[in-house]
């Protein structure tokens, strides 16, 4: 009977241990599994990030594109707006070059009348001197108010 008793003590403890290994083995796997879930979730939230970061990536890139093309544009208006004046500018010199040259050849106009007049010490009225005779053409000084030429516009004549 001992070995009886043995050999069920044994059974009892094989099947003990047989269940305390299943057990064992049991929460072993729940915890893998528990294990696994849980990495999948966090390999699913950072493919979340990243995806998301991503987006906001696409997002900044397409405002950058828009500023870009904002700039670019007002950068085009502004240098046609320079080359406009600048041209204007140019016009402007030119027309003061002109300007001055007339201004000048007027002042030796009025030089040499004022040198004139004082070389013949004539005196005339204003209706006299509007009238020329024929012989005042023969006289040079009055040649040079023949060899200017007139310039002008219709807005200067008015002004005068």
């Amino acid at each position: 009977m001992a070995s009886s008793s043995m050999g069920a003590s044994s059974w009892s403890m094989q099947i003990q241990n047989s269940s305390s290994q299943e057990d064992l083995q049991q929460m072993m796997d729940r915890r893998k599994r528990k294990r696994m879930v849980s990495n999948r979730e966090s390999a699913r939230r950072s493919r979340m990030r990243k995806q998301k970061h991503l987006d906001d990536l696409a997002t900044h890139v397409d405002q950058l594109m828009n500023e870009n093309s904002l700039i670019v544009t007002s950068l085009n208006v502004t240098t046609q707006l320079y080359l406009n004046i600048d041209a204007e500018n140019s016009v402007l010199r030119a027309q003061l070059d002109e300007l001055t040259h007339r201004l000048r050849s007027l002042n030796e106009i009025i030089t040499c009348l004022d040198l004139t007049s004082c070389l013949f010490d004539t005196e005339r009225d204003e209706d006299a001197s509007m009238n020329m005779h024929d012989d005042e053409f023969l006289n040079p000084w009055n040649l040079l108010l023949v060899n200017q030429p007139i310039m002008g516009t219709a807005d200067m004549l008015i002004m005068h």
